[in-house]
């Protein structure tokens, strides 16, 4: 579970900080019980955000089941896809 301040802050701490790998390893370090993804918006193609910032995307994973997939369910997310929109 995944909850509504924990994705807040999530967005919060990314919104801060020039997105690359390493702002998402430090994500992985502050929320040790979230499963972390980072990759490029354009890369998410069947699932809609849960939160969008500034240059980027917040979009939540499911593993309850034994394929990874993607949610909107707060309550089964396990994880977060971090995905950087690039400018155009």
């Amino acid at each position: 579970m995944i909850t509504r301040e924990q994705l807040n802050q999530i967005s919060w701490l990314v919104g801060e900080a020039s997105l690359s790998e390493s702002t998402v390893t430090g994500l992985r370090s502050r929320f040790p019980g979230i499963h972390f993804t980072y990759c490029m918006d354009d890369d998410v193609m069947t699932a809609r955000p849960v939160l969008q910032g500034a240059g980027f995307n917040l979009y939540l994973i499911d593993s309850s089941q034994h394929c990874l997939g993607f949610t909107q369910d707060m309550e089964l997310a396990t994880g977060v896809v971090v995905a950087e929109i690039e400018d155009e």
